[in-house]
């Protein structure tokens, strides 16, 4: 027989088989369930952590793929869970602010909608939290605290399910009674008891804090059993072989300099994939590995879709980490902190393997603001406590200051509690160049939305009846503009930006000269009292505040006084704000801020009563 011909017969058999091969990996989609769990950090033993007590945690890890650079979005739930049910930065979409409900484009899916398109079946149990405007019914076949895989009809259909844990949840640390009901069945052996577990550096060494420590853990081990009993359902059903399951958490630890922190101890989580043996060809990682690849929580939908042989969507912003045919791995992940509850405080993240950027855009507010929530924690009023009569450590200290510098550079090596800042080493200049200039095109590339304020996005949103991703687009907001006056520190481009057409652009102006009073003259004096009438709250807003630092508030408290009053809840809270950050120079707004306290937004409230308890010495309690 020919060579040439049994070289042909060859290759032809060799392509059959590999098509056949495809066409059966199409044919056999994984089931995938993902195990969520709230407020824990990476401290479990798989991650190198003796104190908890995590055994099944850390068998799935023996048995699967531990990632050891798994970034969280954003240091909060509902701000996360928006970038994960969409797998796009929080704040490209408007949903950055807490309980802010943004607006979703409606021509772009949720991934689970994408999945049952697909064939699956898509349960969730039970939190939501998208913090965006939804209907749950549209994009879940089931979701309710009794979801779960075991209700579809077809035994034989694929399904994605996930299981959402809240007995690691910060209230379940700060409330005891919680905390006894979420450890009750566990066996007393292997709860930890206070003291055992060292304290982050930034802990006053407290009988208290140390007995919330010991809470957090034990939590933890509470979990370890909630994992064990889905695990058991699935042998039991006889899937074990035809699933992928995937464990994370939706942000760091629940206590204080831990959650709402741009810190790792805030956005860094465990992140376990196992993966049978039948789908192992998904993985570029082999079992029972662990992996320093980046990975942000916007990948994870682009990830999930790879797995079910899903075309990603183009407007996803993530990328997929498991599956075929993936791209290069991250240089950089990204997160973002807006408003948390009551407090706004603008932060943005830049994060390699070995460095982390963080860029704050409000620096003259503290590093703690009050915040109603974490303010009842026994841990953040021992803060308190110590930082008043001196026994605070150094690194608690510094998270104490009055304000914050403009920016912060840390090596995560040599720094994993990110307690040394670089930015002014010279030694670190370049790096320091390169990460500044790496978040400055991650803003402008995804149209960060957090430059805008949130009482305008919520005002365009309502004129132009889009979602404030398609308003940037379509109005062609001077996105590069915003940002170059936001991060400016020059007196002559602030102002000149007095006068821009746009409202984001003068606000920001008015802003950054209120933040540098010394530099501003008579010609911006004039000018920021003109801005008291302008056509805009907010912007009214900012020179009023400018005016009051100035030590010129008569003018400036009336406007600050009758915004109080405006139709839009978030004026209203700017202005709160504003009055509150004044201390004793907003007395004469006094009777203003009384009438607040009955407001519909609990977030006013809760401002307006700190500022009256500040000014009259009072210890008034809201919700």
């Amino acid at each position: 027989m020919n060579n040439n011909f049994v070289n042909v017969l060859i290759l032809l058999v060799i392509s059959f088989l590999q098509s056949c091969q495809d066409l059966e990996e199409k044919l056999t989609l994984p089931n995938i369930i993902w195990i969520t769990t709230e407020d824990i950090s990476p401290q479990l033993g798989c991650y190198g952590d003796s104190y908890a007590h995590t055994p099944i945690l850390d068998k799935l890890a023996a048995e699967g793929i531990l990632y050891e650079n798994a970034i969280a979005s954003a240091p909060v739930c509902a701000p996360a869970r928006s970038s994960i049910i969409t797998g796009m930065h929080q704040s490209s979409i408007g949903s950055q602010h807490m309980r802010s409900k943004g607006e979703f484009p409606k021509e772009f899916k949720y991934y689970p909608q994408l999945l049952k398109a697909a064939g699956y079946y898509v349960t969730n149990n039970s939190k939501e939290d998208y913090n965006l405007n939804y209907d749950s019914s549209k994009i879940w076949d089931e979701s309710s605290k009794v979801a779960h895989w075991r209700t579809r009809e077809n035994k034989k259909q694929p399904f994605f399910s996930v299981f959402n844990y809240t007995g690691t949840h910060e209230s379940a640390i700060n409330s005891k009674e919680k905390h006894e009901s979420i450890i009750k069945n566990l066996d007393k052996n292997i709860l930890i008891e206070a003291g055992v577990a060292p304290l982050p550096p930034y802990y006053p060494e407290t009988p208290i804090v140390h007995e919330l420590w010991a809470r957090y853990y034990n939590n933890i081990a509470a979990l370890d059993k909630y994992v064990a009993i889905i695990l058991e359902q699935l042998k039991e059903d006889g899937l074990e072989d035809n699933t992928i399951i995937m464990f994370y958490s939706d942000h760091g630890a629940g206590t204080p300099f831990y959650k709402r922190w741009l810190y790792d101890s805030g956005l860094k989580v465990p992140l376990i994939v196992r993966i049978p043996e039948k789908f192992e060809y998904l993985s570029p990682h082999k079992k029972g590995t662990k992996t320093d690849e980046l990975v942000s929580f916007i990948d994870l939908a682009p990830t999930l879709l790879r797995l079910s042989n899903i075309e990603i969507p183009k407007y996803m912003q993530g990328r997929a980490f498991l599956g075929k045919n993936l791209s290069k791995e991250r240089d950089y992940v990204y997160a973002s902190r807006d408003r948390m509850d009551e407090r706004y405080d603008m932060q943005r993240a830049v994060r390699s393997k070995k460095y982390k950027y963080i860029r704050y855009y409000e620096f003259t507010k503290p590093f703690v603001q009050y915040m109603n929530t974490p303010e009842k924690g026994e841990i953040m009023k021992a803060i308190r406590i110590s930082n008043a009569s001196g026994n605070l450590p150094n690194p608690g200290k510094k998270l104490m200051a009055i304000s914050k510098p403009a920016e912060e550079l840390f090596d995560l090596k040599n720094d994993p509690f990110e307690l040394n800042d670089l930015s002014k080493n010279p030694d670190y200049q370049n790096i320091l160049k390169e990460m500044r200039h790496a978040h400055s095109e991650w803003s402008l590339n995804i149209n960060d939305s957090g430059l805008i304020p949130e009482p305008i996005i919520r005002s365009w949103e309502k004129s132009y009846n889009q979602p404030i991703f398609s308003i940037i687009r379509n109005q062609k907001i001077p996105m590069a503009e915003i940002q170059k006056v936001a991060l400016n520190v020059d007196f002559d481009i602030f102002f000149n930006a007095l006068n821009h057409q746009n409202e984001v652009v003068r606000y920001w102006a008015a802003i950054g000269l209120g933040n540098y009073p010394d530099k501003i003259n008579n010609l911006a004096k004039i000018k920021l009292q003109e801005l008291l009438m302008d056509e805009v709250s907010l912007v009214r807003i900012a020179a009023a505040r400018a005016l009051c630092i100035l030590d010129e508030p008569s003018k400036g408290l009336t406007v600050l006084a009758n915004e109080l009053n405006d139709s839009s809840e978030w004026n209203r809270l700017n202005a709160a704000l504003v009055l509150d950050e004044l201390g004793d120079k907003s007395k004469p707004a006094i009777p203003a801020l009384k009438m607040v306290m009955n407001d519909k937004n609990k977030y006013v409230v809760r401002v307006a009563n700190h500022a009256l308890n500040s000014m009259l010495d009072l210890s008034n309690n809201v919700k």
